[in-house]
């Protein structure tokens, strides 16, 4: 397809001497359709060429030679140069890529680079609650947008499967274990065991001081610790992957804390020869207070057991030399800002590529509380993921009994109706929002929601179904579909790939999801103001391929976000 933005750039170029790759990054899309297709704003030249944006634009459009099949006007606008791509062309270039690509939106970008997305990440023996959520639906967005536009993506479910927590666990089990059917419901039961554990290392220091030797003797090999944890990992995950299931989410690496047990010892041994690493309180520290930091990195507790950040460290030296990553993204809510500013700046003394030490990304996300406040699970106030997604199944299977009563698939259609919901609630706002749960606004199925997008995609299917067939893009006369609200649609899918770059750019898939949005509103307007089966044969043909693309996209779209399309509703 014509890159308009890249044409107009280049004549620009011509005629202000700056570089046509600088002065497309300047380029901007109207917010108002009336204002043009692309716009130029001047105020940044007004410096450097010493007149006014307003002078400049006017000199520019002067000068500047535009082919009038691509460009069929320009316009000043105040300092703004407003272009307006010839329609047909657009129409033409939109329509026949649809036709002669299989996957729209598809690139190569980044092809040769490599890309380690660290996501979900639940704690072992714990419930898999909605605060995972996120992490899940947004690490797993991201993977497939960047694996689509070609780059070799790597998933990773750094899963917490190490630490202290693990020492009360094991420490309850010894107490209590017979008390509890912990191979029957593990979750649950190993959750009750770690609320009880906990409330009884409050009142008894010497039971805490006994959980922390736990942990000790399981980084030291010791055979009943490794067996009961081994036992808790292998029970969990077993639990996890029915909500893996139900999400559709898939990971190319298990490898957790643990993994990196036996790699901590190098980031140690790294870390002492570089003189930072200091001893305080009978811990190691490295200090980072020149670096602006004012908590320092703990590598080492006083008991001589290891930290989160002596695990990150290790993984950050794992992944370089294993994935040679160009970007690490750490998809982990705003909570551990602090945890990740410290291990990326300590990731500097591992002697890696500075290559890796500039890839090192955190992707926080808002938290997700309850109108109590923040869950726990030590306190036992949490709302479990399974059961989240088992009511949103429920009520979209009450909607159809209501509505459809004869629909075929009831049960997969509710899946995917009610799964969407809850993915598309969760990325359909800025990442970095902070949500508290309200089942009625994650499970609503009316407005600007997943059910709104599957049932516009759902409309399209059913016009090429009463249509019977799909004409060939020979059989398009790209005139009939000039009107706006048919170049409304053409524009949004012309910018389909730009929108998906702009969410790697960002590391924001609420982009995508609002993107989404606004097609199946364009969508919903050209469908009440146009017949589309139609006597005049060409306006029929060119209104069914337009429909055609618009499911295109809309499936591929909420695909990329993890979303299941239905064929009925």
């Amino acid at each position: 397809m014509i890159n308009f933005k890249e044409e107009i750039a280049k004549e620009i170029s011509k005629t202000v001497n700056i570089d046509e790759k600088e002065l497309e990054t300047y380029i901007e899309i109207p917010k108002d359709t009336k204002n043009g297709d692309y716009a130029f704003p001047c105020f940044r030249l007004a410096k450097e060429l010493k007149k006014s944006p307003q002078l400049i634009a006017n000199d520019i459009k002067n000068e500047v030679k535009l082919d009038n099949k691509v460009i069929e006007k320009v316009e000043v606008a105040g300092g703004y140069l407003n272009f307006y791509i010839n329609k047909e062309l657009m129409t033409k270039e939109v329509l026949e890529e649809i036709a002669n690509k299989e996957e729209y939106g598809k690139a190569q970008i980044g092809n040769g680079k490599n890309i380690v997305i660290d996501y979900s990440a639940p704690n072992i023996a714990k419930p898999f609650h909605i605060g995972h959520l996120r992490s899940t639906v947004i690490g797993g967005a991201l993977y497939n947008i960047y694996k689509y536009l070609g780059y070799n993506t790597i998933g990773i479910n750094h899963l917490g499967d190490y630490g202290t927590q693990f020492g009360k666990l094991i420490e309850g089990y010894k107490l209590w274990g017979k008390e509890y059917e912990v191979e029957k419901d593990p979750i649950n039961e190993l959750t009750k065991i770690y609320i009880r554990i906990n409330k009884l290392c409050k009142e008894d220091e010497k039971i805490l001081e006994q959980c922390r030797m736990n942990f000790k003797l399981l980084e030291e090999g010791d055979p009943y610790c490794t067996e009961i944890w081994e036992k808790f990992r292998k029970l969990s995950l077993q639990e996890f992957q029915k909500v893996y299931d139900l999400l559709g989410s898939k990971f190319d690496s298990w490898n957790g804390e643990a993994f990196y047990s036996d790699k901590m010892p190098e980031v140690i041994q790294i870390l002492e020869k570089t003189g930072k690493l200091i001893e305080s309180q009978g811990a190691k520290i490295i200090d980072l207070e020149d670096k602006g930091i004012n908590t320092p990195c703990i590598i080492e507790k006083s008991n001589g057991s290891t930290t989160y950040a002596t695990r990150d460290l290790a993984a950050i030296l794992y992944r370089a030399r294993t994935y040679d990553f160009d970007k690490a993204l750490y998809v982990v809510s705003y909570e551990q800002t602090l945890h990740f500013k410290q291990v990326f700046e300590v990731a500097k003394l591992l002697g890696i590529d500075e290559k890796y030490i500039k890839g090192l990304i955190h992707v926080p996300f808002g938290m997700v509380s309850l109108p109590t406040g923040k869950m726990s699970t030590r306190e036992g106030n949490i709302v479990k993921l399974e059961d989240l997604l088992s009511e949103a199944i429920r009520r979209a299977k009450d909607i159809i009994e209501e509505k459809n009563p004869n629909l075929e698939n009831k049960d997969e259609v509710a899946k995917r109706v009610g799964v969407g919901a809850v993915i598309f609630s969760d990325l359909s706002n800025n990442r970095i929002k902070d949500e508290i749960f309200d089942w009625n606004q994650i499970l609503n199925f009316q407005g600007e929601t997943g059910p709104y997008i599957q049932y516009t995609y759902v409309r399209t299917r059913s016009v090429l179904e009463k249509a019977g067939y799909i004409p060939s893009i020979e059989e398009i006369d790209f005139k009939q579909l000039l009107d706006e609200a048919s170049n409304n649609i053409i524009k949004l899918i012309y910018n389909f790939q730009n929108i998906l770059k702009q969410v790697t750019e960002k590391e924001e898939p609420s982009i995508l999801s609002r993107y989404l949005i606004d097609l199946a509103k364009s969508f919903s307007n050209f469908y009440n103001d146009n017949k589309i089966l139609v006597e005049d044969k060409e306006i029929q043909n060119a209104r069914i391929y337009l429909t055609y693309s618009v499911g295109k996209v809309l499936k591929t779209g909420a695909k990329l976000l993890g979303i299941e399309m239905p064929n009925k509703m």
